[in-house]
C-alpha cells in the first residue's frame, strides 16, 4: 500500500507554463502550437485591456485550476525606460506614456 502511493504521488509531475506561437483566434479565444496544439484558450489581462493576439506572436501558456489560459503575448523589445507604457496595435499604432508626463501618439508628442 506504502509503495502505491509513494509511486503514485512522485510519478504525476504537475503541469508548467510553456512557450508557443499563437496559430489563430476564434471568439476571442486562441490557439496556441507549444507542447501540443492548445485550444480554445482564455486571453488573462489586466483589468480594462482587451486585446485579441495575431498569429505568430509567441506566447505563453499557463496552467490555472485545472485548466490552461494564455497568459499573454511575448513584448517587443523597444527603447521602453523602467515605469514608461506602450499600448501598439500590429497596424503600427502607438501610444507611449512617457516618465516625464509625456505621451506619445504614434511617435508624435501631443501637449
Amino acid at each position: 500500500m506504502w509503495l502505491l502511493n509513494y509511486v503514485t504521488k512522485n510519478s504525476i509531475s504537475a503541469p508548467k507554463p510553456e512557450q508557443g506561437r499563437i496559430k489563430g483566434t476564434v471568439n476571442g479565444k486562441v490557439q496556441v502550437n507549444a507542447s501540443s496544439d492548445f485550444r480554445h484558450l482564455p486571453i488573462v489581462a489586466p483589468y480594462g485591456i482587451a486585446y485579441v493576439p495575431p498569429a505568430g506572436e509567441s506566447s505563453v501558456v499557463i496552467p490555472v485550476s485545472n485548466r490552461d489560459v494564455c497568459a499573454g503575448v511575448i513584448a517587443p523589445k523597444t527603447n521602453l525606460m523602467p515605469g514608461e507604457v506602450m499600448l501598439y496595435s500590429s497596424g503600427g499604432a502607438s501610444i507611449v506614456l512617457k516618465n516625464n508626463g509625456e505621451v506619445h501618439i504614434n511617435g508624435k508628442k501631443i501637449g
